[in-house]
């Protein structure tokens, strides 16, 4: 079915509004993919925070113009599914990763994150990317480290300290 002018412009809008607030984004052709398996994708992809719209690809770079998508102009070619992460910069790599694993007919075509056009081979990448919660472990972890050697490194007089009178006691007790 045709989209009238009005719904053309209300789409590239949406799509637009969403590209500017969006971290990063996969563009995947899913020629072949059933509708059930797509309706799965679209579920996966709500849950993990993630706009996933079927988009024509005059209207998809309508859209990214003006954004940091831009660059996925050139990669809009043939029948695409365009996916933002919103919340998770590698969640939408994450998903479509797992799910091109599950479906072979879903095919990666173009990665973008901060204004840069990745290839294919990228969403591994992209998918590897540390959730908030993750990121904000490691930084802890890193944080904590200087501190738990300040604290071992003050401590280890008293303790060295403390493990010499012992062996002298021991040596005591056993000449005794």
């Amino acid at each position: 079915m045709a989209l009238r002018l009005e719904d053309k412009k209300a789409l590239v809008a949406e799509v637009n509004e969403v590209a500017s607030k969006a971290l990063s984004a996969v563009a995947a052709e899913y020629r072949g993919l059933t509708a059930g398996k797509f309706d799965i994708l679209r579920q996966r992809a709500r849950a993990n925070g993630i706009y996933l719209h079927v988009v024509k690809n005059t209207l998809a770079k309508r859209a990214v113009a003006g954004t940091e998508f831009e660059c996925l102009g050139p990669a809009l070619t043939g029948p695409l599914v365009i996916g933002f992460s919103l919340e998770d910069p590698g969640a939408v790599g994450r998903v479509i990763k797992d799910f091109a694993k599950e479906n072979d007919k879903l095919v990666v075509k173009a990665v973008a994150v901060g204004g840069t056009l990745y290839g294919p081979k990228d969403i591994e990448r992209l998918a590897s990317l540390p959730t908030k919660d993750q990121a904000i472990s490691l930084l802890m972890g890193v944080m904590k480290a200087p501190i738990g050697k300040f604290v071992r490194t003050l401590a280890e007089p008293t303790a060295k300290f403390v493990r010499t009178v012992q062996a002298v006691a021991d040596k005591q007790t056993e000449a005794a």
